[in-house]
């Protein structure tokens, strides 16, 4: 790296960290000074998708065989993705996560369709191509729900972070997958609110009313996003992929989902964090063996303590 580019980098690490001092700052102060603004912002920043999520997915073109549409959810325009032909073929729909975008599966793409996939993606409301500012994970599992709607059941889907909680949700009578991926995904969304307090220094005496805001949005109480009381009643086959250093869902949140869901498997990489670990070739290996139907990973066992791998 030149010294130039050595400058630059620096002094935007130096902005970031200012900028991340101002803003907790910010809500240290708030929280005892204007408890209800403060949760109020605080909440909205909770349901805002990060800006780069747009750039990032306005950076890559896709491929010759991609086809791009659009469907309408809820008000809001979304930007959908296609290979080869969902009504004709089995097809796997694909689940991005948090601040992320649809094209991210695209290094999946190619290993799907020559095992016989169509494949579909698509960017949740306020992410990539899509419409909308706010989303939330009510949000992000009803527009799975329409989507996988639109096209009839997927004989496969594949959920990260986010997406992974979301497409668990989202399976039910008008809409399931016959198999399901889930690649770091969250399980508990009062633990990932609890993160986000300690993140932005925001008071805890503030959790309540954050947790109203949410509700008056969504319509849902938080307790009804903890992913693990529906996973006893799944049944699809699943498959679970979590990185023992992931710093932004923990690796104990994959293997609670591996407990509760029966039958479902735990595949544990390290070193590869909470991003990289979605296309890393282990994972998607991974994957492809678990497709093609052989032994992936460990079967856990449920227990009052920690689980025990057999």
């Amino acid at each position: 790296m030149s010294s130039k580019s050595s400058t630059a980098s620096a002094q935007t690490d130096l902005a970031t960290r200012l900028r991340l001092g101002v803003l907790r700052a910010s809500f240290a102060l708030g929280s005892r000074l204007a408890p209800r603004r403060t949760v109020n912002r605080a909440a909205r920043l909770f349901a805002t998708p990060f800006a780069s999520s747009r750039s990032r997915a306005q950076a890559v073109q896709g491929d010759a065989d991609m086809r791009r549409g659009e469907l309408r959810v809820h008000g809001e325009a979304i930007a959908i993705y296609v290979w080869g032909d969902p009504s004709r073929q089995p097809y796997a729909l694909l689940a991005h996560g948090w601040s992320s975008f649809g094209l991210r599966f695209l290094p999946w793409v190619a290993k799907l369709r020559a095992l016989g996939y169509a494949v579909v993606t698509f960017d949740q409301p306020g992410h990539g191509h899509s419409s909308g500012k706010l989303c939330t994970l009510p949000e992000f599992t009803a527009t799975i729900r329409a989507v996988g709607e639109h096209y009839g059941e997927a004989a496969l889907a594949i959920g990260h972070s986010l997406g992974g909680a979301a497409l668990t949700l989202a399976q039910g009578e008008s809409w399931r997958a016959r198999r399901l991926i889930l690649i770091a995904p969250a399980v508990d969304m009062a633990a990932a609110a609890g993160r986000f307090f300690r993140f932005v220094r925001l008071a805890e005496h503030l959790r309540q009313p954050f947790y109203a805001w949410l509700l008056r949005r969504t319509g849902v109480p938080i307790e009804q996003l903890q992913v693990q009381r529906h996973l006893p009643a799944l049944g699809a086959p699943g498959l679970i992929v979590h990185d023992l250093d992931d710093r932004d869902v923990p690796w104990g949140e994959g293997e609670r989902y591996a407990q509760y869901w029966p039958g479902a498997r735990l595949y544990t990489t390290q070193g590869l964090g909470h991003r990289q670990v979605l296309d890393a070739p282990e994972t998607i290996e991974a994957a492809l063996a678990f497709l093609r139907g052989e032994p992936v990973g460990t079967r856990v066992v449920g227990s009052a303590n920690l689980a025990r791998c057999l």
